[in-house]
């Protein structure tokens, strides 16, 4: 009998219960979870490089034993440790250099032979290694998995060794390989010149040379995105063959709120709102992703799009991904939008609340819903749902967008984002989709100055924030955790709050927000600083979506390495939303090449489709597009901006498939329908039938 993959990960030999709870914290819960987490790089460790044979500013590999170490103190940080480490082979030795983690100096006894991996940087005259990846090579056991061959480097779970995750990942590649069937259909495996499933997997974790690395990369990242090409084609299908609303457009609900509007609408956003009327006047069924920076004026496209819908007869929902950012969206709606029963659907509602809100929702009496993930509840029932707004798409996956519309006769869908990507990659990322794009901020928009400060010039950063609070501007500090962190070495939320309330701020009104604080005492701090009762707010990363504050002028990021470069953006999107000059302040003491390069596309670029490529390139696409937390179709290592080529021949055969049998009932698509159906249960009722 086949072993099943999707067996919990606990079960595997060497794992247990304990174990398995740091895998499962990384998303790795299953037999399949594990084999499908692919090496970040590979080490070249057939012939490593000889100290002696170094050059400044290159990355390498060595292998070499600790000769000495030592410990001191920073004299510039107080309670900041370094560790040095003199490590050598027979042609040279080097010193290796680690930061404030002295934990580390029970691994560097002399004589241990080490593997490092880092770049050789010159300091004080001399080359040194600044905080290298290494690895303890204990016995010559260790040499068939780590040395002598082309050696994985993982992202490690907690507690965890490459050596012992490199063990366990080869374990299960014993097992469980020659149990594998491979759903991709082998016409489209030739066609394609893809490698077998099973060889893919061993090659890409244990490659025998780079070659044979590059064919398993290209046969998983065709798989992926195959799959998820696959619901989008499907959909496209379906689309053709439904009927959809032909809305209203022209009606004194819309033209009054326009009017109405404190500011002119930017030719971007009338072109914008051309296309989506041209498409809800029509009788089929909208699919529309909207494009736009921080900014921009989405929200006031998207209410438009609503009230068009609204006039007719139909009702509208927004989804958003926050209750902040939900709250937000109802209030200002409200104070714009005449004639308009407006209601608001949040998790965090209490049960009355909530039973009211169906009640209303479902005998039509609400005209916009607006809401969380609350709203994809099964109790919530639309007596005529016309439009559905997916605001911040990136947060929901690709799945959970599909799951709104059914609560219509085949309503229009608009989709938004502020995370925004090239035209050609959007059409073929979101075949199903057609894709518009507001390229204008608002007439007046300043751009907001990007500054870089490090901890040691942090005192300067914070001159300027007060300077901004003295002119009477209100500004933000963010940190990327509530409480401290040792390990990381990072300033909690709270404790600088304590420390900035009672120090650097203290002729100032501070307040302090995160997630862990209740949706209402979270509302309240919003609504002081809103009403100007408080200076400056020290926060985590609960304001990267949608706070709409005109008076702030300056964003402060703690350990900004800590941030990825989309959600940097988003959150300098929270200033400079007035016609004051506006300031975002990045501190950091970046070490790593990707860090720095984050830092130096912020300082550098305001574009948002810019800084997009940018993330594309420095972060991989897994977490940019934001379907690792869907539990969707992941980009694990399938990259859109190096391999266009593959995705479009992925697209095309996914196409080709929808078209002969879009309910996969033919025989050789079987294993297909299983896989696709494990990744994308919702898919069933959606696409599979009917």
């Amino acid at each position: 009998m086949e072993k099943s993959l999707v067996v919990p990960l606990q079960y595997l030999k060497g794992i247990g219960p304990k174990r398995a709870k740091s895998f499962n914290k990384l998303g790795i819960n299953t037999i399949e979870d594990l084999l499908y987490y692919f090496p970040r790089r590979y080490e070249d460790r057939t012939n490593f490089i000889s100290i002696s044979k170094l050059q400044e500013d290159q990355t390498y590999t060595i292998k070499a034993q600790v000769l000495a170490r030592g410990e001191r103190r920073s004299f510039r940080r107080r309670g900041f440790s370094i560790i040095e480490v003199a490590v050598g082979d027979s042609t040279a030795k080097i010193f290796c250099v680690w930061f404030n983690q002295p934990y580390l100096k029970e691994y560097f006894k002399v004589g241990v032979t080490l593997i490092l991996y880092g770049r050789i940087e010159r300091y004080a005259g001399r080359l040194q290694m600044n905080s290298p990846e290494f690895e303890v090579v204990s016995s010559k056991s260790d040499e068939s998995l780590n040395i002598g061959r082309i050696t994985p480097i993982y992202s490690l779970p907690e507690a965890m060794t490459q050596r012992r995750l490199r063990q366990i990942i080869k374990y299960a590649l014993d097992e469980y390989l020659p149990k594998i069937n491979d759903f991709l259909p082998f016409d489209i495996r030739s066609r394609n010149n893809l490698l077998n499933l099973a060889k893919s997997l061993l090659a890409i974790h244990f490659p025998d040379n780079f070659e044979i690395q590059k064919e398993a990369l290209s046969r998983l990242s065709f798989e992926e995105f195959f799959l998820f090409q696959i619901p989008l084609a499907l959909r496209k299908v379906k689309k053709k063959q439904r009927k959809g609303i032909a809305h209203q457009v022209e009606g004194e609900l819309v033209a009054n709120f326009i009017t109405g509007l404190p500011f002119q609408l930017t030719r971007a956003q009338e072109k914008v709102i051309g296309e989506i009327k041209a498409d809800m006047a029509a009788a089929e069924p909208m699919q529309r992703l909207l494009q736009g920076d921080v900014g921009s004026g989405k929200t006031v496209v998207a209410t438009i799009a609503g009230l068009m819908a609204i006039q007719g007869g139909y009702q509208a929902a927004f989804m958003v991904p926050t209750e902040i950012l939900a709250r937000q969206h109802y209030d200002k709606i409200s104070a714009q939008s005449r004639g308009v029963r407006l209601g608001l659907l949040t998790s965090s509602a209490n049960e009355k609340e909530k039973k009211r809100m169906y009640k209303e929702i479902a005998e039509g009496e609400i005209n916009l819903a607006i809401g969380t993930h609350a709203l994809l509840e099964e109790a919530v029932k639309f007596k005529n749902l016309g439009l559905v707004v997916i605001d911040e798409q990136h947060k929901f996956g690709v799945g959970q967008r599909a799951l709104l519309p059914v609560k219509g006769a085949n309503p229009d869908v608009l989709i938004m984002t502020a995370t925004p990507i090239p035209r050609t990659l959007a059409i073929t990322l979101y075949g199903d989709l057609d894709v518009s794009i507001i390229n204008e901020l608002p007439p007046g928009r300043l751009a907001v100055k990007t500054m870089h400060f490090t901890q040691e010039n942090k005192s300067s950063a914070y001159e300027i924030a007060k300077d901004q609070l003295r002119q009477g501007s209100q500004a933000y500090i963010v940190y990327p955790v509530i409480e401290e962190s040792y390990v990381l070495d990072i300033k909690g939320a709270k404790k600088m709050y304590s420390e900035l309330k009672s120090g650097e701020f203290k002729e100032f009104k501070l307040g302090l927000i995160h997630g862990r604080l209740k949706q209402s005492e979270q509302d309240e701090i919003m609504l002081k600083f809103k009403q100007k009762e408080l200076d400056l707010l020290v926060s985590t990363t609960v304001l990267e979506v949608g706070i709409d504050i005109a008076n702030a002028t300056c964003m402060m990021v703690e350990s900004a390495e800590r941030f990825g470069l989309s959600q940097l953006h988003q959150l300098r999107g929270r200033v400079g939303r007035g016609r004051q000059e506006s300031f975002c302040i990045l501190i950091s003491d970046a070490e790593t090449p990707e860090a720095k390069a984050r830092l130096e596309a912020m300082i550098k670029y305001n574009d948002g489709f810019r800084i997009a490529e940018e993330d594309l390139k420095i972060r991989g696409p897994g977490e940019f597009f934001g379907l690792r937390q869907s539990g969707l179709s992941e980009l694990r290592i399938a990259n859109p901006l190096t391999q266009m080529q593959l995705l479009k021949k992925a697209r095309e055969e996914a196409i080709r498939l929808t078209h002969l049998d879009p309910k996969l009932e033919m025989r050789q698509n079987g294993l297909l329908k299983e896989k696709l159906l494990q990744r994308f249960p919702e898919y069933e009722k959606l696409m599979m039938v009917g």
